[in-house]
């Protein structure tokens, strides 16, 4: 009897949880498609680019001291989690003029991380609302071109986000005032878009060596 359960414990229940976490990992590999063909960054932007990266994209408005302890929760909780991955990346739209502001705000965020990945782009305000207004969302740029809610886009030019969220129904942004917000759905949405592409990789990869 002892040595049935032995070799239960050591051949079945390591096949049970394989199973388990790879039936798990199908359903981790999905997060809905909310919005197509999102616009590229406004122009004034060269070197930074929405294609083939993934992105957390945010609109910080004209008074970023406001907007700060909003960027200190993003940098902490999802930023140093998830910086290194390859492609991965932050844009910030802020308007034109406030290029000082952003100096001392990245400055400040450079000492709790490498902010390498962390991409401010200065727009005119029509550039702004054009910009944003691709995303369609039902959420609202403030009178400062600003809103607290950060967006996930793909490596196409997706808004990916939640169909089925139990409190919002369609959930097209994280708030970033909201610590309980990314602690308890946005990491787990970063987390699904980029198992999404190592998946994707991985096949490629396979499909390639064969």
């Amino acid at each position: 009897m002892k040595k049935s359960l032995v070799l239960v414990s050591l051949f079945v229940l390591p096949i049970v949880a394989y199973l388990f976490f790879l039936s798990g990992t199908t359903n981790f590999g999905k997060l809905a498609i909310l919005t197509k063909n999102v616009k590229e960054v406004p122009p004034l932007s060269d070197d930074i680019r929405l294609k083939d990266k993934i992105t957390i994209l945010g609109f910080l408005g004209s008074d970023l001291d406001s907007k700060k302890a909003n960027a200190l929760n993003l940098n902490q909780k999802i930023y140093k989690r998830f910086f290194e991955f390859t492609d991965f990346q932050f844009v910030m739209v802020v308007p034109s003029g406030t290029e000082s502001d952003v100096i001392e705000l990245k400055k400040e965020l450079s000492e709790l991380a490498n902010v390498s990945k962390w991409n401010f782009v200065p727009a005119d305000t029509t550039e702004i609302n054009t910009f944003y207004k691709s995303l369609n969302t039902d959420i609202a740029l403030d009178q400062e071109y600003a809103t607290p809610y950060v967006f996930i886009i793909d490596k196409d030019l997706n808004l990916r986000g939640r169909n089925d969220d139990e409190d919002e129904q369609t959930k097209y942004g994280f708030n970033s005032a909201s610590v309980a917000d990314l602690n308890n759905k946005m990491v787990d949405d970063v987390k699904i878009i980029l198992a999404e592409y190592r998946l994707a990789l991985k096949k490629n990869n396979a499909q390639r060596q064969k």
